[in-house]
């Protein structure tokens, strides 16, 4: 395939994505109370975003200057060059898709008001569509024409992680940051609104609920969408590496690796890029799919959307394979990874939508106590299904592909990205309909209806962070074992060097992501505590706010929140980029010359980190999802229903998930893949 096609596609999915923007914007926005609120959002998120990039730009500019300066002189200005490429189209992506959300939330409630479930779904769900194929588009843009342009170069894999590393630079940012913007703003304003003063959630009263309405889309918009790209873009490069590293190796011993796959070295280095390319095409069906069933059930038809769409990107796999005449065992790795990613995503939507939700909401009835335990066995039996789903996955796509089907099986769960992100989207764009709706009281009908698109989106968000844990570990697993093969070092556990070395770095590795934990729980807790005593100051020196008389300053709310995120970021930045420099290099210093004692160890740091950061992120995102949705289910009347004591433990039960599922949770998907990305990079330094 001609390696101007990629880019091309990538052109044609940012035109999609425009196309599909201004139909949303052409929709009605209401003009009256509701779009005024919705500008104020629209705003609230402007201040965060330009902030973060401000802080993400000093950041690049310090790591670029020293990829130019430190890095092989044979490509460390392209690779340079890719690196800002790579900030570039993760934070365009990110942008996009948060100003797209700003702009469908008010018209998806207003639909809801005037023209039904059925359209105001559409409405919220194309908003999500155009966050996917930006996504999509990006990285096959971005990736696509460095290909293009730099194919022949002899480090072409080298040039490329030079993106990998901007796009997960970005991520670090927009997605912890926003975790800790949006958590700080959901639970100081939860905690003196609903349980110390009794309104209702997303009352207009409240000084926290447009800082709250914001953190939904810096958060579960730009930030998850980040995190995706960042998984998508790490997945199809480290494959590339894998097989320019494995040729390399069989060709110094004297024979041809991919002859062994049934294929060419050029054909294996494109054909990354070539599924991604066909998996645009598949997203693209899987999204028209949605809007024609959405008349229907909403579950169901994103359901046939996402399972329609890995359906027809695992034939069209099974069709690359047979045009390009190479061996049906990489398809079939492209099958682990696409089957395995469904699986995941399934096994997500029974914890934290089915039947241990209702029995979170029973448990309720006899206290918090009682609720919070249930949830956190929950969050724990959750980990279980998708380790040995993902095991599965890394077991068969090895055996049908090697070291190179591991990339293929992440790139299988990364293809359809455009559907999978469009769907995850969806649910904070019906969450911000939904308070809309509220602070701008249109009645008890409307209500219903964005509540019930609400309770689908909160599924749809927990699957795709289930979706998100198991695409980033697979990622960094490629970027791992790509890693390995860069390294060229040995991990023989019968050797002296695996007690000494590895093992040290499977230890310090596992403890990384609880000390990522701390931090992001800390910084959460500690910015709702700010939150908390500004609600409560303005609730005690103007009574006129909780009379209605007088509007609360949700500003101030806003600069709390966005000057909590952009300080509390520098620790888990400092932590990400920091430890596999400090144990890589640290231990080159301290082992004996040639022993690659650095190397070594941050192997062993990446594989300990990779397997804290999978579980904790299983744990965290599940049972916060479960708290999340036993609260929904009480609020649906069940259980005692709303002002009861079952629904006040939900209430605290949800708070104490909250954090844990879009902060602290989702920042270890971001956290390995950037130990991960920035390992390989300084592979040839170890």
């Amino acid at each position: 395939m001609p390696t101007y096609l990629t880019p091309l596609f990538g052109v044609i999915g940012l035109v999609l994505s425009a196309l599909i923007f201004f139909n949303i914007k052409k929709q009605n926005a209401g003009g009256g109370k509701a779009e005024k609120i919705s500008i104020q959002i629209q705003k609230g998120a402007m201040v965060f975003m330009t902030r973060e990039f401000k802080l993400i730009a000093l950041f690049a500019i310090v790591l670029g200057g020293a990829l130019f300066l430190f890095q092989n002189k044979e490509y460390g200005g392209p690779q340079t060059v890719a690196f800002f490429m790579g900030c570039l189209a993760s934070s365009a992506a990110g942008f996009i898709g948060m100003k797209t959300a700003t702009l469908a939330n008010v018209r998806t409630c207003i639909a809801a008001n005037e023209k039904g479930a059925s359209k105001a779904l559409k409405i919220a769900f194309s908003g999500g569509a155009v966050m996917g194929l930006t996504v999509a588009a990006m990285g096959l843009l971005g990736l696509g024409s460095l290909f293009w342009i730099f194919k022949g170069h002899s480090h072409l894999p080298e040039i490329l992680e030079g993106f990998a590393m901007g796009a997960s630079l970005v991520a670090l940012f927009y997605r912890v940051g926003g975790g800790i913007f949006t958590k700080a703003a959901d639970v100081g304003t939860d905690l003196v609104g609903k349980v110390e003063e009794g309104i209702p959630e997303d009352d207009p009263r409240n000084p926290g609920v447009i800082a709250d309405n914001v953190g939904d889309n810096v958060g579960d918009v730009a930030g998850m969408g980040s995190d995706i790209f960042e998984s998508y873009c790490g997945a199809q490069i480290a494959t590339i590496a894998i097989a320019s590293a494995a040729a390399a190796a069989a060709a110094a011993g004297g024979t041809d690796y991919a002859a062994s796959m049934g294929a060419s070295t050029e054909i294996l280095l494109q054909l990354p890029l070539i599924l991604t390319t066909v998996g645009i095409v598949c997203s693209v069906l899987g999204i028209l799919m949605v809007n024609l069933f959405a008349d229907k059930d909403p579950a169901q038809s994103l359901r046939f959307g996402t399972i329609g769409a890995a359906v027809l990107f695992i034939i069209a796999s099974f069709g690359v394979t047979a045009f390009f005449d190479v061996s049906s065992g990489l398809a079939l790795a492209v099958l682990c990874g696409a089957v395995g990613g469904v699986l995941i995503g399934l096994i997500t939507e029974h914890y934290t939508g089915g039947k241990p939700v209702r029995t979170i909401a029973k448990q309720g009835e006899t206290g918090v106590a009682t609720l919070v335990i249930c949830g956190l066995s929950v969050g724990l039996q959750s980990v279980v299904l998708p380790i040995l789903t993902i095991a599965a996955t890394l077991y068969g796509s090895y055996e049908f592909a090697g070291l190179y089907g591991v990339g293929l099986a992440a790139i299988g769960m990364l293809g359809t990205v455009g559907i999978t992100m469009a769907i995850d989207a969806y649910g904070p764009i019906a969450d911000n309909a939904g308070g809309i709706a509220e602070m701008a009281e249109m009645g008890e009908e409307t209500r219903k209806i964005t509540d019930s698109l609400d309770v689908v989106g909160n599924t749809t968000a927990a699957i795709g962070k289930g979706f998100a844990i198991g695409a980033a570990g697979l990622a960094a697993l490629a970027l791992i074992t790509a890693f390995i093969q860069k390294t060229g070092i040995s991990l023989d556990l019968a050797s002296p060097d695996a007690l000494r070395y590895f093992f040290v770095g499977l230890l310090i590795g596992g403890a990384v992501p609880f000390y990522n934990g701390a931090l992001t729980m800390d910084a959460v807790g500690k910015a709702a505590g700010s939150m908390i005593e500004e609600i409560r100051r303005q609730f005690r020196e103007e009574p006129g706010i909780l009379k209605g008389t007088v509007e609360p300053d949700s500003n101030r709310c806003i600069d709390i929140a966005t000057k909590a995120a952009t300080r509390s970021m520098i620790g888990p930045a400092l932590l990400a980029v920091g430890t596999p420099l400090v144990v890589g290099f640290g231990f080159n210093l301290i082992g004996p010359e040639g022993s690659q004692a650095g190397a070594k160890t941050l192997a062993g740091c990446l594989i300990g980190a990779l397997l804290g950061c999978v579980l904790l992120a299983l744990f965290m995102s599940n049972a916060g999802g479960a708290w999340d949705n036993a609260k929904k289910h009480v609020e649906n009347g069940n259980n005692g229903g709303k002002g009861s004591s079952t629904h006040e433990a939900s209430v605290v039960g949800d708070t104490v998930g909250d954090p844990l599922k879009d902060t602290s949770g989702p920042s270890m998907n971001i956290l390995i893949n950037v130990m991960a990305i920035v390992s390989l990079v300084i592979a040839g330094l170890l």
